[in-house]
């Protein structure tokens, strides 16, 4: 058997805070991986995963180099290739010639995480066109690019038996509010909306040919882009009467769900959203009967 077909093949994960080092099974080896808006949060999380699991991977970002040069080498340590590739999502020809550097540097890719999401908030009477197109240029169009230029090289490959089951897997972060309306957000919200059928209509149409398309939707998570909703005991007081497990979600749940979506072991799931919010979509304002 192939090591990319055995999943009991691990690898250690580097430990930290004086923990011992534990064992990730490999179910990734010898795939290639290119995760968006990878230097930081859910993205940073997602890539050094995938690392782990035994994918090379592209790390993308639009700046801070040492950020992502950081994850580059973290995303090294566990026994496979990385490299940082700087491209605005939101770019047409960045992107493409992104996916160029990504096939001619590790042969092909097999799996995309399309992570690159910003906000730009404000209510909706003093939102700038300027702050709405951001969003949707970043969130939404951004992820079309990518995935397009990710079908291209699925369809012109094809299955490669002893790497994966499928000729590649795309996964698109979504958000609990591609569900939840946000008001304050109304550009982020349409962008995860956005984000939700892109996925489903692209899942439908690539699934003949072996291409697995599928979500995440993080609820709550620890990341730079909410810090002032967790950063106070104040604020995360607040945020827990959102999220009815108790916590709030750290990049690695998002990364851990991102590996099990892109391995052979989720070979039947195509056009699924996968929550990871803590119960938030349960909407715990109902718990005692609205």
């Amino acid at each position: 058997m192939s090591e990319a077909s055995n999943p009991s093949r691990t690898a250690p994960t580097p430990a930290s805070s004086g923990a011992p080092a534990v064992s990730v099974p490999r179910t990734l080896a010898g795939q290639k991986a290119l995760v968006t808006g990878a230097n930081s949060g859910i993205g940073r999380a997602v890539a050094i995963a995938l690392g782990q699991a035994g994918a090379d991977v592209v790390v993308n970002y639009v700046v801070g180099d040492d950020a992502a040069q950081s994850v580059v080498e973290e995303v090294r340590r566990g026994g496979v290739r990385a490299f940082a590739h700087q491209a605005d999502v939101s770019s047409e020809e960045q992107v493409e010639a992104m996916f160029a550097r990504a096939c001619t540097e590790l042969g092909t890719l097999d799996i995309l995480v399309n992570n690159a999401g910003l906000q730009r908030d404000a209510p909706f009477a003093t939102m700038t066109l300027a702050q709405w197109n951001t969003v949707i240029g970043i969130n939404l169009t951004g992820q079309f690019l990518c995935a397009r230029a990710a079908i291209r090289e699925f369809l012109r490959r094809g299955v490669v038996p002893s790497v994966s089951c499928a000729a590649g897997k795309i996964i698109c972060m979504s958000s609990v509010h591609q569900e939840i309306p946000w008001a304050g957000h109304p550009n982020y919200a349409s962008s995860k909306g956005g984000i939700k059928m892109m996925m489903e209509s692209l899942a439908q149409e690539v699934a003949p040919h072996h291409i697995r398309v599928n979500s995440i939707a993080p609820g709550a998570i620890r990341t730079p882009i909410n810090t002032a909703a967790w950063n106070t005991p104040q604020a995360y007081t607040r945020l827990m009467t959102l999220v009815p497990y108790g916590r709030i979600g750290e990049p690695e749940d998002i990364a851990r769900a991102a590996v099990w979506l892109a391995s052979d072991q989720s070979d039947y799931v195509v056009g699924t959203t996968l929550f990871v919010d803590g119960g938030m979509t349960l909407y715990p304002g109902f718990a005692t009967g609205g």
